[in-house]
Order: C-alpha cells, then structure tokens, then sequence
C-alpha cells in the first residue's frame, strides 16, 4: 500500500538538514507521490531548490514553539499517509504531534541528522540527551540514518531498528579534472556561521599558519560579529574573508587547495563528500562516526581530534604543500535515496494497514460471537 500523501516540515530552508530535504522532493513528485511542506518561512539559501509540484503552507514565522503546536490541527486536517521528520532539531515536533494526536495520528518517519553523542555538551546535557534519544520509540515507528557507524550509534540510543539511507547527492558543476586554480595557497570553509561549526578553532589556527595561506569561510549565521571581531583581533583581515553564502560552493571548493571543516559535531557532513566529489582534500575534526567513514583513507585527507588545534594546523600544512598530491574524485551515494525512502515509506503504511484490517476484522468477529451468544441465551430450553 503506498504512502501516497508525503508531509513533512521545517523552520526555513536553510541548513544541511534542509539542503537535503529540498533535493529528495523531485524523486518523489516523480513517482507520482503528493508531497506537502510546512514552512515556517518561505527563506532561506535553499528555498529555490524546492520544486514547483510540493505544495508548500507557510505560516508566516520562524517561531518553533508556533510550528510545534500548529503541526498536529495541519496534519488532522490533511491526514497524509505519512510524516517524514527530516531532523534530530525537529523530533520534538513529532513527538507532540504523536502526543496530540493519539491513535489518529499517520506514522511517522525521522532522520539522524546530529552525532548521537554531541562535542559541546555537559556532562549533565549529553545525559539529557541520551535519555530523550531513549524516548523516540515511543512516538517514532522508523529512524533512517545515514551511514552504518550513525545507524549503529542511534540503533543503541533509540532502541529502535535504523534504516541507513543516505542523503541524495548534491549537483556539482561540470569541471574539468585539469581547472586552473587562483594564485596562493587557500584553505575553504563551507558552513553556517554557528557554535556547532567552531570557525573560531579555523581562524585561530590560522596564527599558525604561513602568512601567504588564505582562508574563505562561506556561509551566514549569528556568529558573524563574533568572528569578525576574532579575526580583526589576530591581525588576520587580509587572510580571512566571510563571504557570506555562495550558490557555487561546489566550484569554490574545487578551486581551494584543501577544505577543513572543524565542528564539535556534526550528522554525516556533505560539505566533506562534496569536496571529495570534486577531487579535493579534506582536513576535519572527528565530530561524528561518519566522519572517518568519508575519509576512509588518508589519500583522501586527515581527521583531527576536536581539541588538537597542533594536529588541525599540521594537517593544514601537509596538504597546502604544493608537492601533495590531490585525491582522485569519489563519486557521492544517495542517487537511489529517494527511492528507497519510498519503499520505507510503502512498508510502514503497509504494515499499519494490515495491523488496523487485523484489528477491525477481530472487532467484527467478537461482535458477531457476543450476538451468537446472546441468541443462545435467550433460546427456551428443550
């Protein structure tokens, strides 16, 4: 029985997590699925990647606390076959969903989008963490993550059987194994301007570094001031830029020298498969399982414990030498994702539909049993 009618939701289209989401649409308008987006804005950087077929409610603000308590009435009144929660920062709203709804409420599918075990966190808060992640089977009926190392590391937090589903490959340009690269040494960084992504443990490596190594970070957050500051504080204005977002990452990250991401966590980084996509090393902190299983070898870059700002520096160096080879292009999976969701998608409808017939037929039966037993009661005796 397929999940026909497909609702999904988030804040703003902007972020991996959204990136993501947006690229699985057209696969599953292609099959002929009904796809609705519940927005909180119509904004953000990927907002353009969502096709004309989705049908897209916007509520008109990025409150979180109003998208969770509009949810439930939105999918009681749509009554989609399925929800799909595209990350670890939304499963609060499908927890409410579930909540609110009850019985009535369609199944729902979520993404692991986040490390199970976040760098940032307290000792007290990784404990919270660890007791909300046991709390999703309750309100989930499947979990997707994206590797096996994620799906494994979930499996064990959630309880719950994790599918590993990885996310759909992003477009790359067409470029030519040869291109020409600008002059200087630069290091690229591709990322929102946010804690997770500690472009400060970057910048202040950069101290270490050469005073001809440049570094171009892409992307735009709250942290802009901060950053800012940081880098006019070191001396670094002339070495350190904030561009802002680019619609050509991809080609900026085939023209830099190496691309360094170092987060305290992350999910599965596509910023890491894209660079290697386009034949260019990669040098990242260990802020999730998946990490090492993209860089699987060290032809293809180097992973640095969170803290080593000594090692994240020696890396920078080995591979902004002029004499280190680059990797050849690694092809991204995912081109079979969206397929592969549905089939999740068709099973799990399937199998609640099957539960509830099940159910329904055993009520009709017990009815029929109760009337036959009435019948003979009140037949006179011989």
């Amino acid at each position: 029985m397929p999940a026909d009618h497909i609702l999904t939701y988030a804040l703003a289209m902007r972020g991996g997590v959204e990136a993501a989401l947006g690229r699985m649409f057209q696969g599953w308008l292609d099959r002929g699925r009904r796809v609705t987006l519940v927005l909180g804005e119509e904004s953000g950087q990927f907002q353009a990647g969502v096709p004309m077929g989705v049908e897209t409610v916007t509520l008109g603000h990025q409150s979180y606390a109003g998208l969770c308590t509009t949810l439930p009435a939105m999918i009681g009144r749509m009554r989609p076959d399925i929800i799909f929660c595209p990350g670890n920062h939304y499963t609060s709203m499908a927890a409410w969903s579930r909540l609110r709804l009850a019985g009535a409420c369609p199944p729902i599918v979520a993404k692991m989008s986040n490390a199970v075990d976040r760098g940032d966190h307290h000792p007290v808060l990784a404990w919270g963490q660890r007791q909300w992640l046991a709390r999703h089977r309750l309100f989930l009926d499947a979990l997707v993550a994206m590797t096996p190392a994620t799906a494994r590391a979930a499996q064990d937090a959630t309880g719950l059987s994790v599918a590993v589903i990885p996310n759909p490959p992003a477009a790359l340009p067409d470029l030519a194994l040869d291109r020409p690269r600008p002059p200087g040494r630069r290091i690229l960084g591709v990322g929102r301007l946010e804690p997770q992504k500690r472009w400060d443990r970057l910048i202040t490596a950069m101290t270490h570094l050469p005073p001809d190594i440049g570094l171009t970070i892409l992307g735009e957050g709250s942290l802009r001031p901060a950053l800012t500051a940081q880098i006019a504080a070191l001396g670094l204005t002339g070495r350190v830029t904030l561009p802002g977002h680019s619609a050509d990452a991809p080609a900026a990250m085939a023209a830099a020298q190496v691309v360094a991401l170092a987060s305290d966590y992350e999910g599965v980084p596509g910023v890491l498969r894209e660079a290697l996509a386009v034949g260019t090393p990669v040098v990242a902190t260990d802020s999730s399982p998946a990490v090492r299983e993209i860089v699987r070898d060290p032809a293809l870059g180097t992973v640095v414990a969170r803290e080593d700002l000594a090692g994240l520096v020696a890396a920078l160096r080995h591979w902004l030498d002029p004499v280190a080879p680059r990797p050849d292009p690694v092809p991204q999976p995912g081109q079979d994702s969206p397929d592969r969701y549905l089939a999740l998608f068709d099973s799990i409808v399937t199998a609640r539909h099957n539960r509830q017939t099940l159910a329904s037929g055993n009520v009709r039966f017990g009815a029929r049993a109760v009337a036959v037993a009435r019948r003979l009661a009140l037949r006179p005796a011989l």
